[in-house]
Order: structure tokens, then C-alpha cells, then sequence
């Protein structure tokens, strides 16, 4: 049985161990240990501390459970609206919280099964706690063990001074705790400049037993080609880093890569070498009027993707549209899923048809077509200053007028209008077992829809209108699909899984 702990640290909210005593009997205290360890299992750490009921065997019980896991980010809560104490006093109980824990537990009994840690990099903490968690994995068999490393400031607040001040703490706290290091699973970090280039590599060296390893707005003082090599490693996200070259080189078990943002403009920003078992590829770019384009056929030559995500934040399409090639299709052969998210309005979508004539497999496409106004850059001088194109569609037309698709189930397309309808025809009569074509209204996040700019929904709303069409869009195409046309109120949960965080800033 599986049993687990969440110590969730609020601002005004410190450890403090075993719960004070209840000076009369409780029912709970008769339930047999597993009962009851499984009941602490399912509460929240904080309800649990406020209550006496459980005190008489808490000391006993909380040794007992399998996951422990220790939070010092605040539920909810940003760090900008925590005073400069509350910090201290939220990372000084999480490292009271992991030493309390841990004391309790007898070496060589009761495995963990998971030991989490998430805590902020300031001070001497998260020294202190990879003390704490080093020593512990020489007497304890844990099974997973993970540090989740924060900083006070985000990445929109964080100076050139600040990610190397943070990158400096985060080097120190790594060459003093490499006992903890060694017998991690799982470490994301954030907010980190580098000044040794070489670290990065240093952290796949040393990290032998990571199976995800996540870099979030990290990079080193001087432009990187970073080449990777991991026996463990499944999964590798690097989200807002400027490496300028990653070369992932032998990673046998790896099976989903994340690789947002690029440097390189001449060369393909990702390379892959052994990489037998990857089947998600998330690749997101601000493309400029400088990058090469990216050509598929190229970049994934070596793998066999099954879901594939292409990001372009409202921004140039960096993808190279290709005629089928036998590379082309040995590349996409067993793709599944696609997302193409982000794609700049206005765009003609008529590129993206050769995704379809190069994978016979694919099930599902979704299509996010959206400008994201609080987000993009719309000075026309700034915009030029930075490169970023004017022309940002990509014209390309399939010379395959009578292909066919026979296993393209459902078609998703985000912020539908008019101007659509003549590629949602096209695909409809080559995917001819279609089956479900989703059409949603126009999405915004919060800040964009209190924007002068925003657009209104666009798709009429009266049955009459709506019905009308779906007729436009079925309109002599044998076993058309069902056709459903929707607000963003009515969207199905793993729809709004594909692209709430791009709604959200």
C-alpha cells in the first residue's frame, strides 16, 4: 500500500512536528495502523496539524508513509506578494520539515517510495537540506528522490545580475551536496546563467539516476553546444534557454523532449542520435526573419515520433512545408498526434496538409490559430529591431490534389472562422474516415480580452446560423463527420488540456 505525505508551507506557517497531545479517546486510535496511515495519506499535511485527534500515534504513523512530500512554494500564492520574511520563514520550515521527517524514520525500514522537495535557492537552505537528503539516501533505500529549485524572482523580473547570482548559488549548492545529487530522480531548476559552460554537462554526469530533468530560462555565459549522453534519463525539457546547439547524442530510455526557444539561425537547433525510444517531441519557437527554417524530414530522420507539438507564438511559421519524400515519411510514419499551436492569424493553413500526406497513422491534429496581443511585441520599430518577420505565413500547395487519409479520426481547430472553411472542406475530403471535426469560437487568456485590440466571438450563435454552417462546411462530401461548433465554455476537458496554457499568462 501506497501511503503519502504533503507538507504545503503557507507564509505564516512553519513545521512543527508532532501534533500536541488529546487528552481524551478518539475512535480513529482504533483503526489499525494501515487504516489510519492510510487516511493521513489522503489529507492535506495542514488539516492534519490543526486537529489533536490523530496525536496519540502520529509519531509512529507519519514514519510509515511512503511518499513525503514537502513544499515550500506557497499554494497559489506568487512570490511577489510575500514580504522579503515570509520567504525565509516558508524555506526555513521546509528544511525543518525535511529533517524532522526523516529523523523519525528507522534506517532499513519502510522504504520511500518517493521524497519530494520543493524550496527557494536563497541562503543557506537548500545546502542544508541536500546535507539532509544526501545522508538519508545512505541509510534509507528511497526510490524516488526529487528537489523542485525556485527563485525568489521569475523570469520576466530577473536581471542579467540576478540569473548569474542565482546560477553562482545554484553551483555552490550543487559541488557541496553531490551525495544528494548522485541519488536523484527528478531536479528542475530555473533562472540559472552558468559561468562555466561545461557545468550543464557536469549535471548529466554527475545526476546518474535522473529520470526527468527540467531547465527553465537556464544558460551559460558563453553560447553552447551542449551534448548530451544519459543511460536513465525519459525525459528532458528545456523551456526559454539559449543554448545555442543541443546534440542529444545517446539517451536510450529517453521518451519525451521539450526544447522551446533557439538560438541558432544557420544550423538545425537539435540534433538526435540514440534515441530509440522517443515518442514526444515538443518544439516551440519565436521565429525570426533570420532563422533558417527548420525541415522536418531533416531534424527527426533518426526517430520514430508519435505525437509531435509544433509551437510558434503567434509569430513567423519556422517550419519548412515538404513535398513526400521516402525520409518524410520513414520520419513521420508513426505519428499519432499532432499540435500545431500558436499559428499567427491571417495564416493560409494550407501548409499544414503535408503533415497529413507524410503520416498515414496520424489520428488526431489540433490547430490553435491565435495572436496573443498581450503577450507579442506590435511596434512595427521594436519589431524590427528584434527581427521579427512581417510576413509570417508560409505559402506551399500539395501537388497531390486526390490524396487520401484513412486513419484521421478528429480534426480540432481553436479560434474557428470563416476564412477556414475551405481547408476544413479540403481535409474532410481527403480524411475519408473521419469521424469528429471540433470547431471552437474565439479564445483569449485574461489580460488579452480587456485589450482594445481583442476580437469579438466570431461564430454565430443562433441555431438557424449554426446549422447553416455545418451545411457550408458538409456540403457534398460523402459520410461527412459530425460537425460540432463551440464556445469556449463548452470545450471537452482533454481539448482544454492542449492549450489552457496558452491562454494563460
Amino acid at each position: 500500500m501506497s501511503h503519502q505525505l504533503q507538507v504545503l508551507l503557507g507564509p505564516r506557517q512553519t513545521y512543527t512536528g508532532a501534533m500536541e497531545k488529546d487528552s481524551g479517546d478518539d475512535r480513529i486510535s482504533t483503526l489499525p495502523s494501515d487504516i489510519v496511515v492510510n487516511i493521513l495519506d489522503r489529507l492535506d499535511f495542514r488539516e492534519v496539524a490543526r486537529t489533536s485527534i490523530l496525536s496519540r500515534r502520529w509519531c509512529q504513523l507519519s514514519c510509515k508513509v511512503s511518499r513525503l512530500i514537502i513544499n515550500a512554494q506557497p499554494d497559489g500564492v506568487s512570490t511577489s506578494n510575500i514580504s522579503d520574511g515570509d520567504l525565509v520563514r516558508i524555506n526555513a520550515a521546509a528544511l525543518e520539515a525535511t529533517k524532522s521527517l526523516l529523523a523519525r524514520r528507522c534506517p532499513g525500514e519502510d522504504t520511500i517510495r518517493l521524497l519530494s522537495t520543493t524550496f527557494y535557492l536563497r541562503g543557506d537552505v537548500p545546502i542544508s537540506i541536500g546535507h539532509t537528503v544526501g545522508s538519508a539516501m545512505t541509510t534509507h533505500k528511497i526510490e524516488k528522490a526529487e528537489f523542485t529549485v525556485l527563485t525568489v524572482k521569475k523570469r520576466r523580473q530577473c536581471t542579467l545580475d540576478d540569473v548569474l547570482n542565482y546560477g553562482t548559488q545554484f553551483v555552490s549548492f550543487f559541488n557541496e551536496c553531490l551525495n544528494a545529487f548522485t541519488g536523484l530522480t527528478r531536479l528542475y531548476m530555473e533562472n540559472l546563467r552558468f559561468v562555466e559552460s561545461d557545468f550543464v554537462s557536469n549535471i548529466f554526469v554527475t545526476c546518474k539516476r535522473l529520470k526527468y530533468l527540467g531547465f527553465f530560462n537556464c544558460d551559460t555565459q558563453n553560447h553552447l553546444t551542449l551534448q548530451v549522453e544519459h543511460a536513465q534519463l525519459s525525459e528532458l525539457s528545456m523551456v526559454n534557454c539559449r543554448f545555442y546547439k543541443v546534440k542529444l547524442k545517446w539517451l536510450p530510455k529517453l521518451t519525451r523532449t521539450t526544447f522551446t526557444y533557439w538560438m541558432a539561425f544557420e544550423e538545425l537547433p537539435l540534433s538526435f542520435g540514440h534515441v530509440p525510444l522517443l515518442d514526444f517531441l515538443n518544439l516551440t519557437n519565436v521565429g525570426l526573419s533570420r532563422h533558417k527554417m527548420v525541415v522536418l524530414s531533416t531534424l527527426l530522420c533518426e526517430t520514430h515520433i508519435q505525437e509531435l507539438h509544433l509551437g510558434f507564438k503567434c509569430e513567423k511559421i519556422w517550419v519548412q512545408p515538404e513535398c513526400l519524400s521516402e525520409r518524410l515519411a520513414s520520419a513521420f510514419h508513426r505519428l499519432r498526434i499532432v499540435s500545431l499551436v500558436s499559428i499567427p492569424e491571417g495564416s493560409d493553413l494550407t501548409w499544414t496538409i503535408f503533415i497529413l500526406e507524410a503520416a498515414p497513422s496520424l489520428e488526431e491534429l489540433y490547430m490553435l490559430v491565435i495572436d496573443h496581443p498581450c503577450e507579442m511585441i506590435m511596434d512595427k520599430k521594436r519589431r524590427m529591431e528584434l527581427s521579427l518577420s512581417e510576413m509570417k505565413g508560409v505559402k506551399w500547395e500539395s501537388p497531390r490534389s486526390n490524396f487520401k487519409h484513412r486513419h484521421l479520426a478528429k480534426l480540432i481547430i481553436f479560434c474557428f472562422v470563416n476564412c477556414m472553411v475551405s481547408h476544413v472542406r479540403r481535409v474532410m475530403k481527403a480524411a475519408v474516415n473521419l469521424k469528429d471535426v471540433y470547431l471552437y469560437d474565439r479564445l483569449a487568456c485574461s489580460k488579452c480580452k480587456h485589450m482594445a485590440i481583442f476580437k469579438p466571438d466570431r461564430l454565430p450563435r443562433a441555431k438557424k446560423k449554426l446549422d447553416a454552417m455545418k451545411k457550408l462546411l458538409t456540403q457534398g462530401i460523402e459520410s461527412a463527420p459530425r460537425i460540432h461548433l463551440l464556445t469556449d465554455c463548452e470545450m471537452e476537458a482533454d481539448h482544454a488540456a492542449r492549450v489552457t496554457g496558452y491562454l494563460c499568462s
